[in-house]
């Protein structure tokens, strides 16, 4: 199974909706951001609770972007990632880089904004 990814907007913020493998055989992630930080997104939020499997391409890929973004001036979040994707995160200690939100919760606040 591919990544799937469906995008809309929370209070004026891109929410990403990721879900299947971000592996080495799925380049659509890394053009999608592209396009979108093209069109002027600069604040998005990963929703990666329906990502089943990474690779170490797809760790990559997720290194590239969110350089990508923050070198444009933007930011980047990951949403609820999986149990198996926050074990990998934890484990080449990309935790330590990506911001993580664990539900969805501050989100249904007035005045959430991406970090």
């Amino acid at each position: 199974m591919s990544l799937a990814l469906n995008a809309h907007t929370v209070k004026g913020v891109l929410v990403m909706d990721m879900s299947g493998r971000l592996s080495v055989l799925d380049q659509n992630y890394r053009e999608a951001v592209l396009q979108l930080l093209e069109t002027g997104h600069r604040h998005i939020i990963f929703k990666m609770s329906d990502v089943s499997y990474i690779d170490s391409c797809g760790l990559g890929q997720l290194v590239f972007v969110y350089t990508s973004i923050k070198n444009m001036g933007g930011s980047m979040l990951l949403l609820a990632p999986s149990r198996r994707v926050r074990d990998l995160l934890k484990i080449s200690k990309l935790d330590t880089v990506f911001d993580i939100l664990e539900d969805e919760t501050p989100l249904a606040n007035s005045g959430t904004q991406v970090a």
